[in-house]
């Protein structure tokens, strides 16, 4: 079954493009070219993946990405014409999974698209199997993170996250190092980015949040008795 991706952009010629790549490479396409119309359409229709303008008309981008936050972790890929830093870092802190400022190559948001979609379904890749931490269980298969035998839901950058930590436990990342690890070496942002997402991953981790440890002024850990 092909995968549904929702793009919501408001001029014409940018969205006929987006729209001729997916369908080119097999996906099917939902559009909508205002604020208003896109919440409608999530609300009516399985969406696997969201490519959203920022500006765009009725409700702006931003409010749009912070609607389906509050019901779904579907991966969300943010357009803007805008390259100030202030932009990303709100993006990410709404729960955005990608940020890609125009101009960009239609290829590399393909690619973006296929990474965070893989993540998002759990489609089997290479992966070490089960790994275990107390009550803390992920299954780098199928990308499922338990806590206490019960599934959590985790978005692409938490899970990847998560997992940077984890391969380097009892080690300390900082903040510099989790920025090209887990956005990629062309986001430039503010570093709080790290720590909104931190703070997100500790909530839903619960009893086992105790395992990130915050090295004060450097960054974090995943610590763990060897």
């Amino acid at each position: 079954m092909a995968n549904r991706v929702l793009v919501v952009e408001d001029e014409f010629r940018m969205r006929e493009l987006i729209v001729a790549y997916y369908k080119k490479e097999g996906y099917e396409v939902l559009e909508a070219d205002n604020g208003n119309d896109a919440i409608d359409i999530f609300d009516r229709e399985k969406v696997d993946i969201v490519i959203l303008d920022v500006m765009i008309p009725g409700v702006y981008g931003w409010e749009v990405c912070k609607y389906i936050r509050n019901s779904s972790d579907v991966p969300i890929i943010m357009l803007t014409a805008k390259s100030e830093e202030d932009d990303k870092l709100l993006g990410f802190d709404l729960g955005v999974d990608e940020y890609v400022t125009k101009p960009f190559s239609p290829k590399v948001l393909m690619a973006r698209t296929r990474n965070l979609l893989k993540r998002a379904k759990g489609e089997v890749a290479s992966g070490e199997g089960i790994l275990n931490y107390g009550q803390l269980s992920i299954n780098t298969l199928s990308y499922e993170v338990k806590v206490e035998n019960q599934i959590i839901s985790t978005s692409p950058k938490e899970y990847e996250l998560l997992m940077y930590l984890i391969e380097n436990k009892n080690r300390v990342c900082t903040r510099e190092q989790i920025l090209d690890r887990v956005w990629g070496y062309d986001y430039m942002g503010d570093y709080r980015v790290v720590d909104t997402h931190i703070k997100k991953l500790r909530s839903k981790l619960n009893n086992c949040a105790k395992y990130i440890k915050t090295i004060i002024r450097v960054g974090y850990m995943f610590e763990v008795k060897i």
